[in-house]
C-alpha cells in the first residue's frame, strides 16, 4: 500500500536528512552538500508501510531520532523501533505521474519480497542489482558514460533498506557468518560517495541520489546501534557488570592492597582480550564500513566511551576509587597510605596490562587502510585514562609534608617514572605515520613528566623535613642512664629504609637539588644530603650530652648513641655504601675518644688512690693513719660507682663487654698489687675487715655488673 502526504511543500526535515552530521569528515560533508544543492522543486514523499500492515499514523524515519539498541545480540527490539527502522525517506518525484511511478515501484519491490522463500525480504533485489550498481560505480569513478535508469537506483536503495529492516528482526544475524546486510550497506555507501563526487551524475539522478543518501543515513544509524551493542558488556543476572578482561586482575585483599616487589611477585598470566575473536571481527567489519562512509567520529567516540567505562570498572575492581583533591588533602595518613598503595597497584596494572591491551584492541578494530584511525583512537584513550590516574599525584603532592610519607611518595614516583618508557614506545610507533596520535601521546608524555616532577619535589621536601625535625628536637630532659636517645633510633632507622631507595632519591635530588648542593655528575646529591643529616644528628647529640652533670655519663651517652649509629650503618649495605668507609673510620675514632674520656673521669681517680706516691711509706715505715684513710677513700669511691653507674645503661652487649674488660684490665691488677703490699699492715680480724672491705675478686664482680641499668644489685652485693 502506498500513502501520499498532501501538500506542495517538502518535509521540514529534508535538509537535515540530506546534510551529514557536523562531525562527519569534511569530504563527506561536502559530498552531501553537493547532493542537497541539486534539489530544485519540492515533491511529495512516498512511504512504504511494513509488510505486517499499516499503522495508525504516518511515520517517517527521517524525523525519528535513532535509538541505541542491541539487535546483534538480542531479538527483543521494541515495536516503536521496528516501525522506525521500516520507514524511510521515499523517492522524490515531480508531478502526479512520477508519484504513481514511485508507488508502482514500491509495489514491485514488495511483491518481490513476498515471493522470497528462503533468504528473506529484499535479498534477491540486492543480489540482482549489485552487479549493475558495481558497474555503475566503476563507470562513475572512471568517468564512463552514465547509462543506468534512475529507477534502478531507487529500487536498489529500497532493497537495501528492506534488508536492513529484515536483519534487525533476525534472531541471530551472525549465525552463518557475516550478515549480507553489511555488504549491502558498504555498496550503498560507495554508491553515495560516487554520486556525490560526480557533478554530472548528481544532476542527472536527483531523486535517486536523495533516496540513496537517506537510506545510507539510516544504515549508519543501524550500524551505530550494532557497534554499540557489541562494545557494551553483557549484564549478569546479579545486576553486576562483567569487567572487560583487559583490565581484570586476580584476587586481592578487599581492605588493603599490598603491592609485591617486582622480584618476588609471581609471573602474571597472559591478559585475556576484552572481546572474543568473533566479536572483534564483527567490530572490525562494522568499523570498516562506518569509516569508509565518513562516520569516523561516531565510530571512534563509541569505542572511546565503552573502553573508558571498562577502565573505570577495572580500577574499581582493584579497589581504587577516584577522590577529589579536597578529599585527599583531608585524609588521615592511615587512610591516605592505604589509598596510595591501591593507586600504585591500579596504575602499574594500567601501564603494564591495560594500555597494551587497548592498543591491540584499537589496532584490530581499525586495521588495514584505517590503521591510522586506530592509532588516533588509542592515543586519545591512553591520554584520557592516564590523566584520570595522574590527578591523584597532584592531590598527594598538595598534602602536608611529613617524614612518614616519604616511602609511599617514593613508590608513587617510581611508578610514574617507570611509565615513561611505555609511553615512549607507543609514541615512537605513532609519531612518524600519524602526527595527530603522536601529538596526543606527546601531550601525555608531558603530563607524566609534570606529575613526576610534582611527586619528586614533594619527596625531596619531605626528606628535608627530617633535617628540620632534628634541628627542632632540643629537649632539655636527658635520657636516663645515658641510653640511646629516641631521636637517634628514629633517624637511623629512617635512614636505613631511605637508603633502600638510594637510586631513586639520587634521581630526585638531581632533579630538585638545592642551591647549595654540590654540582658535578660524579657527586651523588643524595649522599651529600645523607651526610648532612648525620652531621646534624651528631651535633644534636653532643648538645644533649651536655645536659648530664656527670662528665662520665656524658661520655657513656655519646658512646651509646655513636655505637648505635655505627652498627646501623654497617648493618645496612646501602647506607654503608652511601656514607663510605671514611665516615665509619671517623665514627670509630670518636667512640675511642669517648671511651678514654669515660675512663679518665671515673677510674683515674680510683687508680690514684691505689698508688704509693711516697706518702704511705716513709723511710720504710707504713703510715698507718694515711693508709686507713686511703682505704676509706677507695671504698667510698667504689660505693659511689656502684650506686651511680649500676643504673647507667649500655644496651649493646659488645660495647658493655668492652667497657668492663677495659676497666678490669686496669683497676683489678692495681688493686691486687695494693692489697699485696698493705693488707698485712692491719691485724687480722675486725680491723682488717673494717678497712679492707673488697677482695680482688669482689672488685671484678662489681665491675662485671656495671651498666646493666639495675642499681639495686650493688646494695645486694654489700649485704
Amino acid at each position: 500500500m502506498v500513502e501520499h502526504r498532501p501538500g506542495p511543500q517538502p518535509p521540514a526535515s529534508l535538509s537535515s536528512i540530506l546534510s551529514p552530521p557536523l562531525h562527519a569528515n569534511p569530504a563527506t560533508r561536502a559530498d552531501h552538500q553537493q547532493l542537497l544543492s541539486i534539489t530544485t522543486r519540492p515533491a511529495p514523499i512516498a512511504i512504504l508501510l511494513p509488510r505486517s500492515g499499516s499503522f495508525p499514523q504516518e511515520m517517517d524515519s527521517r524525523n525519528q531520532a535513532p535509538q541505541k539498541s542491541s539487535s546483534f545480540s538480542s531479538a527483543s527490539s521494541n515495536k516503536a523501533r521496528e516501525v522506525d527502522r521500516n520507514l524511510s525517506l521515499g523517492t522524490l518525484r515531480h508531478g502526479d505521474h512520477d508519484r504513481r511511478g514511485a508507488a508502482a515501484t514500491w509495489e514491485q519491490i514488495k511483491e518481490e519480497c513476498e515471493d522470497e522463500e528462503e533468504d528473506g525480504c529484499g535479498d534477491p533485489g540486492v543480489s540482482e542489482l549489485s552487479g549493475e550498481i558495481d558497474a555503475f560505480i566503476a563507470g562513475l569513478d572512471g568517468q564512463a558514460p552514465l547509462s543506468l535508469p534512475e529507477a534502478t537506483l531507487e529500487k536498489f536503495a529500497a532493497a537495501v533498506e528492506l534488508r536492513i529492516a529484515h536483519t534487525e528482526n533476525s534472531r541471530d544475524k551472525w549465525a552463518n557468518g557475516e550478515p549480507p546486510v553489511l555488504a549491502a550497506i558498504a555498496r550503498i555507501s560507495a554508491l553515495a560517495s560516487a554520486l556525490a563526487k560526480n557533478p554530472e551524475a548528481s544532476s542527472k539522478y536527483v531523486s535517486g541520489a536523495h533516496r540513496v543518501t537517506a537510506v545510507l543515513q539510516r544504515a549508519m544509524a543501524f550500524l551505530e546501534d550494532e557497534f554499540h551493542a557489541l562494545l557494551e558488556p553483557k549484564t549478569e543476572t546479579c545486576k553486576s557488570i562483567r569487567r572487560p578482561p583487559s583490565f581484570e586482575q586476580g584476587g586481592h585483599e578487599a581492605d588493603r592492597c599490598v603491592l609485591r616487589p617486582p622480584d618476588t611477585a609471581p609471573a602474571a598470566a597472559e591478559p585475556k582480550p576484552p572481546y572474543t575473536p568473533e566479536t572483534m571481527e564483527r567490530l572490525r567489519s562494522i568499523a570498516d564500513i562506518m569509516v569508509a562512509a565518513g562516520y569516523v567520529t561516531e565510530c571512534t567516540q563509541m569505542l572511546l566511551v565503552a573502553r573508558r567505562n571498562a577502565f573505570d570498572a577495572s580500577v574499581r575492581a582493584l579497589g581504587y576509587e577516584k577522590s577529589s583533591i579536597d578529599d585527599v588533602v583531608r585524609m588521615t595518613w592511615e587512610a591516605l597510605e592505604t589509598e596510595i598503595v591501591t593507586w600504585i597497584k591500579a596504575f602499574r596494572h594500567t601501564i603494564n596490562v591495560g594500555l597494551s591491551t587497548e592498543h591491540d584492541l584499537c589496532g584490530r578494530v581499525f586495521s588495514g587502510c584505517h590503521a591510522s584511525v586506530g592509532r588516533g583512537v588509542f592515543a586519545d584513550l591512553a591520554r584520557c585514562i592516564m590523566l584520570h590516574m595522574l590527578d591523584f599525584t597532584e592531590a598527594v603532592a598538595m598534602t602536608r609534608r611529613s617524614a612518614e610519607k616519604l616511602f609511599k611518595v617514593l613508590d608513587m614516583y617510581e611508578a610514574v617514572r617507570d611509565s615513561s618508557p611505555v609511553i615512549d614506545a607507543f609514541l615512537s610507533a605513532s609519531a612518524d605515520d600519524e602526527p595527530a596520535a603522536g601529538n596526543a601521546l606527546a601531550d601525555l608524555k608531558t603530563e607524566i613528566a609534570s606529575a613526576r616532577s610534582r611527586i619528586g619535589e614533594s619527596a625531596a621536601s619531605i626528606f628535608c623535613e627530617l633535617e628540620s625535625s632534628i634541628r627542632a628536637d632540643a629537649g632539655k630532659q636527658p635520657v636516663p642512664g645515658g641510653a640511646v636517645h629516641p631521636l637517634t633510633r628514629y633517624v637511623m632507622n629512617y635512614l636505613k629504609y631511605t637508603c633502600e631507595y638510594n637510586s631513586t632519591l639520587e634521581q630526585v635530588f638531581r632533579e630538585h637539588r638545592r642551591n647549595d648542593a654540590v654540582d658535578g655528575e660524579d657527586n651523588n646529591p643524595f649522599a651529600a644530603q645523607l651526610m648532612e643529616v648525620m652531621e646534624l644528628l651528631q651535633g644534636n647529640l653532643e648538645g644533649k650530652s651536655r645536659l648530664y652533670k656527670d662528665p662520665a655519663l656524658s661520655s657513656i651517652f655519646l658512646m651509646n648513641n655513636g655505637r648505635y649509629m655505627l652498627q646501623k650503618i654497617r648493618g645496612s649495605p646501602e647506607t654503608n655504601a652511601m656514607l663510605g668507609e671514611t665516615w665509619a673510620r671517623k665514627q670509630s675514632t670518636n667512640l675511642r675518644q669517648y671511651h678514654k674520656n669515660y675512663q679518665r673521669e671515673t677510674w683515674n681517680r680510683v687508680l690514684t688512690l691505689l698508688r704509693d706516691d711516697g706518702v704511705l711509706t716513709v723511710k720504710g715505715h707504713v703510715q698507718k693513719t694515711l693508709l686507713k684513710e686511703r682505704f676509706k677513700q677507695f671504698n667510698s669511691a667504689m660505693d659511689d660507682i656502684q650506686k651511680t653507674q649500676g643504673a647507667w645503661v649500655v644496651s649493646d652487649e659488645q660495647l658493655q663487654s668492652e667497657l668492663r674488660v677495659s676497666i678490669a684490665a686496669v683497676v683489678v691488677p692495681a688493686y691486687r698489687s695494693f692489697l699485696g703490699r698493705f693488707a698485712q699492715t692491719f691485724s687480722a680480724g675486725r680491723q682488717a675487715e673494717k678497712y679492707v672491705k673488697l677482695s680482688a675478686e669482689d672488685l671484678e664482680g662489681i665491675i662485671d655488673e656495671l651498666f646493666d641499668g639495675n642499681p639495686s644489685s650493688m646494695s645486694r652485693r654489700r649485704t
